[in-house]
């Protein structure tokens, strides 16, 4: 069977996150509408202070990261396919303001090494909904929710993830993926991050979402 779309709200979702409810997002989409740019590729921002600025930042950081510091950013653009999957040894709560297509896969897929891209599944994440996706959920850039168009998506994640890549000495081969800080990942070969010297560790295709859109 080949990939199909499902949604954030279906039970097939509940292996890698759950929507995140009772907040009121709408002056969060506002700025990220109005404030942040959507290119024809994929940008990417750790930490946005428009974002962080407002009333829902800090009962995120309380909430739903028990206190934590937290970095709230955008990942915003076009795109439609794969590349590449990471994790965080945390969980990462999506907000879009557009309609998006999450890939994810699970981690357990990928301890022991590669994963097939056959394992990827799709889910669409409609606009001015959240998501939190559990540490255990491989994922990347979200994906455009509707053909040709560009997206934006509210990231948030514990303070300092994605900045420069500790130095340290491999002790095995997940060591290997630490790509930067609080960030481990494996690359489909056909992508700029194998290039960059990324561990090669997705087979099979290149997931292209292009055909499931309308």
């Amino acid at each position: 069977m080949g990939l199909k779309l499902q949604n954030v709200k279906d039970e097939a979702f509940k292996e890698y996150g759950r929507v995140v409810e009772g907040f009121d997002f709408t002056e969060f989409i506002s700025v990220l509408t109005e404030k942040t740019d959507a290119p024809d590729h994929v940008i990417y921002v750790a930490s946005d202070v428009n974002l962080e600025a407002l009333a829902v930042a800090k009962e995120l950081k309380d909430n739903c990261y028990g206190g934590m510091p937290i970095e709230i950013g955008y990942c915003n653009g076009t795109n439609t396919k794969l590349n590449c999957l990471e994790y965080h040894k945390d969980s990462e709560i999506n907000i879009a303001a557009d309609d998006v297509v999450l890939l994810v896969a699970k981690l357990k897929d990928a301890a022991d090494g590669p994963i097939d891209s056959s394992k990827v599944e799709a889910f669409l994440l409609p606009a001015n909904t959240a998501v939190e996706l559990y540490s255990t959920t491989m994922h990347y850039a979200p994906c455009s929710g509707k053909k040709g168009a560009s997206f934006r998506v509210a990231i948030v994640l514990p303070r300092g993830t994605n900045g420069p890549k500790p130095v340290i000495t491999c002790k095995n081969e997940e060591d290997k993926r630490l790509f930067a800080m609080n960030k481990w990942l494996i690359a489909h070969p056909d992508t700029d991050e194998a290039k960059q010297g990324a561990v090669v560790g997705i087979t099979g295709e290149n997931v292209d979402i292009a055909d499931l859109l309308s």
